[in-house]
């Protein structure tokens, strides 16, 4: 478990991260951490790993890109001063340009999309002893179907930043992939973007996964 003692976890991207989480802060008692995959991770680790009273923190809102991000930035992360940090933004930045094609303001394209996302990972990683990087996704198993095509651009974006800074990367698009070959892309979101509670569990498993979760721990 790369975790250690009494850490803080903070997750901050869109709304697969806000998933109705508390405003303004996303922590504590009541569904605080809202009713997605931040909830499990958490669940998780208070049941398994408890010893450890890892901190959990969820900075998700709802519609995010990665401008959005960056302007909240010194006060949902910074000022917070977590241990560990997880990104998770995207899908915005891309689905705007096809569910809004002509309002091209609220578009975010890729080389956008690269350097603001770089930029907030290299200020932030001599921060925190850990920094994880998650791919946006679109819940389509053809790949040639045009958003497909341009969120695994954007998610090539997310590894290339996490290879060439050192953070821990997770493929969320190759997390559903498996899961697509066997079943239709509805079963997992009626949007193809907002999963249900399976499609948030498959993307807690991948974080467990990735920060050495231990599966058979007692």
């Amino acid at each position: 478990m790369e975790f250690k003692k009494d850490q803080k976890l903070l997750f901050i991207g869109d709304s697969i991260t806000d998933c109705d989480r508390a405003k303004p802060e996303g922590e504590g008692l009541f569904g605080a951490l809202g009713n997605g995959y931040v909830s499990f991770v958490n669940a998780f680790l208070t049941s398994t790993y408890s010893e450890l009273g890892i901190r959990v923190v969820n900075k998700g809102i709802s519609g995010n890109k990665v401008r959005d991000l960056k302007e909240r930035w010194q006060e949902d992360v910074i000022d917070q001063q977590p241990d560990w940090l997880s990104i998770m933004i995207g899908i915005n930045d891309v689905w705007r340009q096809y569910d809004v094609p002509f309002i091209k303001d609220k578009h975010v394209y890729i080389d956008e999309y690269e350097e603001t996302l770089r930029n907030l990972v290299e200020k932030t990683k001599p921060m925190v002893e850990g920094l994880v990087l998650m791919t946006p996704y679109y819940l389509e198993s053809n790949k040639e179907d045009r958003m497909r095509q341009t969120m695994d651009q954007y998610g090539s974006v997310v590894k290339k930043i996490a290879e060439e800074t050192d953070c821990i990367f997770i493929d969320t698009q190759a997390v559903f992939h498996n899961v697509l070959e066997k079943i239709y892309p509805a079963a997992l979101a009626w949007d193809r973007v907002h999963p249900n509670d399976a499609g948030h569990l498959l993307l807690a498993r991948a974080f467990l996964n990735k920060v050495g979760f231990d599966w058979n721990k007692e």
